[in-house]
């Protein structure tokens, strides 16, 4: 008998049709859901029923997806967020990523495939028991004044907490465990989120764009994370010259 609490899913969306697919779908495939038309009651909601995680349309009446992402990561609340998009340019999906969403998902999309990110993200979120033992004490990267500690999922800086979405920690725990080797986007992107994830260039682009922006001194002359260019990225944990 599964005995297994169900993960909870908060989904916000204004289109009355969709909310109504995924309440009954996401429900048939096992998750505890709710969802809202706007985020009117989204604060309530985090504090009363904290869900596991938020599928957040980007165009909402009143407080804008964009701007519900942006003001929960401005509070350091980690919450994962998947942002629905419903158009096709990829500048929605890069804008929702620089706020801090987690992942994006493009109108018409296949609830197969929504389910699919979402248990991608709630992988990423809460290792499982057989991948727990990887996180063991000795997974710990330093450089500079940080610390990163793959057992509790955290960064520091001269001891200090620095927010990351899970997103986030996943790229940089990767580049941290293959110091000064050139990683190709596809292949950091494979590493850090599994190979069902599709993603396009600029995505994994934006993601290191908002690490430089946390780790770097001078986001633009960046030491740590450096471009190969034509190819991806390598990290420098000494800052130097690979």
């Amino acid at each position: 008998m599964n005995t297994t609490t169900p993960k909870r899913i908060l989904v916000i969306d204004d289109d009355p049709r969709l909310r109504e697919l995924l309440l009954r779908y996401l429900t048939e495939q096992g998750f505890d859901v709710d969802a809202y038309a706007d985020a009117s009651q989204l604060d309530k909601r985090l504090q009363r029923n904290r869900p596991h995680l938020l599928v957040l349309d980007l165009m909402l009446p009143g407080e804008d997806g964009l701007a519900v992402c942006r003001r929960l990561r401005a509070q350091h609340d980690l919450l994962p967020i998947l942002m629905l998009t419903a158009k096709g340019d990829d500048i929605d999906r890069i804008l929702g990523l620089e706020m801090g969403a987690d992942d994006y998902l493009a109108k018409p999309f296949n609830p197969r495939e929504l389910v699919a990110r979402i248990n991608a993200i709630l992988r990423r979120q809460s290792p499982t028991p057989a991948l727990a033992a990887d996180y063991n004490a000795e997974e710990i990267y330093e450089f500079a004044d940080f610390v990163l500690d793959a057992g509790s999922r955290k960064l520091t800086k001269a001891g200090a907490d620095v927010s990351l979405t899970h997103a986030e920690f996943s790229i940089l725990k990767v580049l941290a465990m293959h110091p000064r080797h050139p990683l190709s986007r596809e292949r950091l992107m494979e590493l850090a989120r599994g190979k069902e994830h599709e993603a396009f260039d600029r995505s994994i682009d934006v993601q290191i764009s908002r690490l430089r922006k946390l780790i770097e001194t001078n986001p633009t002359e960046p030491k740590f994370i450096q471009t190969v260019w034509g190819f991806g990225y390598v990290f420098v944990p000494d800052g130097g010259q690979r």
